[in-house]
């Protein structure tokens, strides 16, 4: 089955496009103040780059890194047919799909994500011998700038990653949030937990086990071997 996706310039984060390398975002951030005071322009990136006294969150070389190969790699498949196959018609193999209750209830909301009529945020923990993850992912990004052929053909297990809207490494300590096209993070929200803002019309997803959902919102607990717990989040879109 073929669907038509135009190209969405909302979807990818071009503020970084400026800076060729990871010294010159940090640089951005140097005041001449700074460099008055400590005389040492590589002094100065090390403090940023640990925060101190930046006025907006600094990003990490890998979180930098990133971002700018997510963009670059997403204006590369900008010069792709934009007429693409769902990737769950596109498997060599259906029945590894229908073996697997996750890539079942991903496959079965695929063509409503791409089509925008439903959004669907992702959690998903799991371990393997390194390390344990978890982390929320928003469905309707990722699909838009990667090939999904590869985890419902059953190659590469779906992990949450740094730049997705939640990432936590249980290992490292490692905690990082970020806003995608479709979502603001709202982690700073008291008793309430990790919320999540539909930039569409502003709805709140809050994921909070104990709340109930919404109108417009389901919350499915998905057992499945792939990971230790998943559980999605859909919501059905309006216009604000």
């Amino acid at each position: 089955m073929m669907i038509a996706e135009d190209f969405d310039s909302e979807v990818y984060d071009t503020s970084l496009d400026k800076f060729k390398t990871y010294e010159e975002y940090l640089d951005s951030h140097i005041t001449k103040e700074d460099l008055f005071y400590l005389e040492d322009i590589e002094l100065a990136r090390q403090l940023k780059e640990q925060g101190y006294h930046a006025k907006t969150e600094i990003l990490s070389r890998e979180q930098f890194e990133a971002k700018k190969k997510a963009v670059e790699e997403a204006r590369l498949n900008q010069n792709k047919d934009k007429t693409k196959a769902l990737a769950h018609t596109e498997v060599s193999d259906p029945s590894i799909i229908e073996k697997s209750p996750f890539l079942r209830a991903l496959a079965e909301r695929e063509l409503k994500v791409l089509n925008g009529k439903l959004l669907t945020i992702i959690f998903i923990r799991l371990e393997s011998a390194n390390c344990e993850v978890s982390g929320y992912i928003d469905y309707a990004h990722r699909l838009k700038t990667e090939d999904f052929k590869i985890y419902f053909e059953g190659k590469k297990k779906l992990q949450p990653r740094p730049t997705d809207l939640s990432y936590y490494n249980w290992r490292t300590g490692q905690c990082v949030s970020n806003d995608s096209p479709n979502f603001k993070v709202d982690a700073n929200s008291g008793q309430q937990g990790l919320l999540f803002r539909n930039k569409r019309d502003r709805k709140v997803i809050n994921v909070d086990p104990n709340k109930k959902p919404e109108d417009g919102m389901t919350r499915t607990e998905i057992e499945s071997p792939e990971a230790i717990q998943i559980v999605l989040y859909d919501y059905y879109t309006r216009k604000k």
